[in-house]
């Protein structure tokens, strides 16, 4: 049995792993002993900026909580010909439709590209969708190291 352990990825090995988007699973913090709530999704990234950009489905309606209320942690992972590799972001999302971020958002988002990835019930036309921005507080790219 071959021995494995993970290692830090530096920053360009983390941004080519990243590219310009795919997809993860973003875990809203919930209240009281509650778990995460996890979903999955699609992001965008920034590799100028090291922003995530992530269009959600977002329904007043819902019980989920609201996006920009509290801390988010993003997690995409991916077996590769070397190995998997993953990275962890965490941070608070802002709405890309803010004053004052707007132009830097935009700018943003089109140097990113957000797969349409169909997870809903819904058709995804009758949904209501919002962008947000995600400036990681703390990212980790940790990848396969055979020994």
């Amino acid at each position: 049995m071959e021995d494995t352990r993970s290692v830090h990825m530096d920053d360009e090995e983390r941004n080519a792993f990243l590219g310009s988007g795919g997809t993860g699973v973003i875990s809203f913090g919930t209240s009281g002993g509650d778990p995460p709530h996890s979903v999955p999704v699609s992001y965008g990234y920034d590799g100028e900026s090291g922003d995530f950009y992530f269009r959600l489905a977002y329904d007043v309606d819902s019980e989920k909580p609201d996006p920009v209320d509290g801390p988010v942690t993003f997690v995409t992972h991916r077996e590769t010909d070397d190995g998997w590799r993953s990275v962890v972001a965490h941070g608070s999302l802002e709405p890309t439709d803010e004053n004052g971020i707007s132009t830097e958002a935009l700018s943003g988002l089109q140097r990113v590209d957000i797969p349409l990835v169909d997870v809903f019930e819904r058709e995804p036309r009758e949904l209501s969708f919002r962008f947000f921005r995600l400036r990681p507080d703390d990212v980790d790219g940790r990848k396969e190291s055979r020994s």
